[in-house]
């Protein structure tokens, strides 16, 4: 199976792709996609939408695992990666792919084996797990290949029952 990861945002939108086969991942491609500051919203959600729609069409995933928003302080920022989520869930519909939706804490326990782990470990983790050199940059895009991880442990682990 091939999972695109997703990390939304407005500013950045980290996407890692990996195949995972028999508990096993290859990683396929990783990167992000950015845009300007200062640029009107309404904008950078019509880049976000047009370069996830390219990301999804270079790849072509199987099914897409996107993190599931948890905001408790900033509502602005919150209702702008929103959107953000929103268009890029709107390209994956529009290209027939799954979406699927893992919050942070089921990321971090995926990865890592504990739900409150610290960042650093589950970059570190994300590394290790893809045989990577170095941990992706921006951290964004080692977000989004642990979430295409949490995506295949959990659809394992649904496929087994």
């Amino acid at each position: 199976m091939r999972i695109l990861g997703i990390d939304p945002g407005y500013a950045i939108v980290g996407y890692g792709v990996v195949d995972y086969n028999k508990n096993r991942f290859v990683t396929v491609g990783y990167g992000a996609i950015t845009t300007k500051a200062h640029t009107p919203l309404e904008d950078r959600l019509l880049d976000i939408y047009n370069d996830t729609l390219t990301v999804i069409d270079k790849f072509g995933p199987d099914e897409i695992s996107i993190e599931k928003l948890y905001f408790n302080t900033n509502s602005t920022t919150a209702i702008s990666v929103a959107e953000a989520r929103g268009v890029i869930i709107l390209a994956a519909k529009q290209r027939g792919v799954k979406v699927n939706e893992y919050t942070p804490l089921q990321v971090k326990q995926a990865v890592t084996g504990y739900g409150r782990a610290e960042k650093h470990q589950v970059m570190e983790m994300v590394k290790n797990l893809l045989n990577l050199a170095k941990i992706p940059k921006p951290d964004d895009t080692a977000d989004a290949l642990a979430i295409a991880i949490c995506h295949g442990h959990y659809s394992d682990s649904v496929l087994r029952r």
